[in-house]
């Protein structure tokens, strides 16, 4: 890869492992140290994640008008700006507000990475993607397995470790990313089609889709929210919880060729390959139901992983293959909206689920929930005219 862009990905891992000494926490410490219910720990990370979709847009915006460099930089500052804040004072209700601007901030940066990424290695194509995917996944390793390393010895300290890494991210950015020529859109090109907003089949197939993908995201995000509160009921360190996620994404690295392999070898449509992945999603939920050892969680979290790298990747390959020409960016904007949609929900619905009832009924619910995901997935391209050449376009 050219250098820009290994300057890029660099700045991607220092990024997220600085977010991932916070992210894993941000319940544990809501519930466990600030004293507040569960269903208040899910209202807090959904305003987060509110404010990380405004972030999202006005990023997006940004490095439209100003560049990425700019864009960047902004949401940085916006960051560093929330962390100190959140070092000196981390009571109650000031860590809602630090958690909503680390979220706007956040937002602002990962869009603009992302398009910047694409603009300084426009050959790379689907390569410059996937670095920055596998970037993320060395950073959340990373900072999960050193975020639970402080944190076992006090947990305030996460907050420290966070400033210093987004210190690191704002040095990298302003000497390195400086110089990066990034080639805007002009206006002209971007007027060429009126925005026509009507529901045509593909668009309908696309919602249905990203139902199903929404409640696997509202699944997943448990382990962030109720699930690590529970573990620390069970008298669960904060450093194994923290390896569950070191252990999340070097699997993702390091057994991704594996994964690819095994998918090639089955040679399922993509429709069938998130059929397939939601059911090992079951299969985990199934398996940490009955958890009470360390051992089980692990287990739990290895199966999980496995279903996320057959769903995960596949939904944004239907987007785009279900996209009309010169529509692809609309449509995978709503498949980030699902996601981030269920990110949003989950740890809040969840908390009010445990609070007025119990972990078991959760986990009954996720069950119930997966199962319409699957029916979701299945029937998506139901009503599409013909099927069998949409079919074979999308298996392609």
């Amino acid at each position: 890869m050219p250098r820009k862009v290994w300057l890029l990905v660099i700045g991607m891992i220092i990024n997220v492992t600085g977010s991932s000494f916070l992210w894993p926490f941000n319940t544990i410490y809501i519930h466990n140290h600030l004293g507040k219910s569960l269903s208040v720990a899910g209202m807090a990370l959904m305003i987060n994640s509110l404010a990380g979709i405004i972030g999202n847009i006005a990023g997006g915006i940004m490095f439209d008008k100003l560049g990425g460099y700019k864009s960047i930089l902004s949401g940085i500052i916006i960051t560093l700006f929330s962390i100190v804040g959140l070092v000196f004072f981390h009571g109650w209700p000031l860590y809602v507000l630090w958690l909503a601007l680390i979220g706007l901030g956040s937002g602002v940066v990962f869009p603009s990475m992302y398009a910047m990424i694409g603009a300084v290695w426009p050959e790379g194509g689907r390569r410059a993607f996937n670095a920055m995917y596998v970037g993320q996944n060395v950073g959340v390793a990373l900072g999960s397995a050193f975020g639970g390393l402080v944190a076992s010895y006090r947990i305030d300290y996460i907050f420290l470790a966070n400033l210093a890494l987004y210190f690191v991210f704002f040095v990298i950015v302003f000497i390195g990313f400086k110089n990066m020529q990034v080639t805007i859109k002009k206006k002209a090109e971007m007027q060429k089609e009126k925005k026509v907003w009507k529901l045509t089949p593909f668009f309908r197939a696309l919602l249905v889709m990203c139902c199903a993908y929404a409640i696997c995201w509202f699944a997943y995000v448990q382990w962030q929210g109720t699930i690590a509160s529970h573990m620390q009921d069970l008298k669960i360190s904060l450093r194994s919880y923290s390896l569950l996620w070191t252990v999340n994404g070097a699997l993702i690295v390091l057994a991704q060729p594996l994964i690819s392999a095994i998918i090639r070898k089955l040679n399922r449509s993509l429709k069938q390959q998130i059929i397939i992945g939601t059911i090992i999603f079951m299969v985990s939920f199934t398996v940490v139901a009955q958890a009470e050892q360390f051992e089980l969680f692990m287990t739990g979290m290895v199966i999980l992983t496995i279903g996320e790298m057959f769903v995960w990747p596949a939904v944004p390959t239907i987007a785009n293959n279900l996209a009309p020409q010169g529509r692809e960016g609309f449509y995978q904007g709503v498949v980030n909206s699902a996601a981030t949609g269920g990110r949003m929900f989950g740890p809040w619905a969840g908390g009010l689920i445990v609070d007025a009832f119990n972990i078991e009924v959760l986990f009954m619910a996720i069950l119930a929930m997966l199962m319409i995901s699957i029916v979701a997935a299945s029937i998506y391209d139901r009503k599409l005219k013909a099927k069998e050449t949409i079919e074979q376009k999308i298996a392609a």
